[in-house]
């Protein structure tokens, strides 16, 4: 595989609208060479009798079973508030009226 240049960089950089200095360009370089190098690694050793996987680890998610259980009544909930209307927690208006 080819190294990535400094005019790719650089043609990369103007279709992106991104700003570089002339540094830049030639670290920038390296470090595109050395992702797409590792990147073609990956290419290699994934083979088709690989199936893909999002983790390295087979993950279970841990859940409780879902039981009733005692909760607040309206009453309650509503106890503490500021300001109820309704049976409704009532907050300011911050939006005006559509025109």
């Amino acid at each position: 595989m080819s190294a990535i240049t400094r005019d790719e960089v650089a043609h990369l950089a103007r279709l992106s609208r991104l700003a570089l200095h002339e540094d830049e360009l030639d670290r920038l370089a390296a470090q595109l060479d050395v992702i797409i190098s590792a990147v073609a690694e990956v290419q290699e050793v994934a083979k088709g009798d690989i199936p893909p996987t999002s983790h390295a680890l087979p993950l279970t998610n841990v859940y409780r079973p879902d039981e009733v259980r005692p909760c607040l009544t309206p009453d309650q909930a509503l106890a503490g508030a500021p300001a109820v209307e309704d049976g409704r927690f009532r907050v300011p208006q911050i939006l005006g009226e559509e025109e």
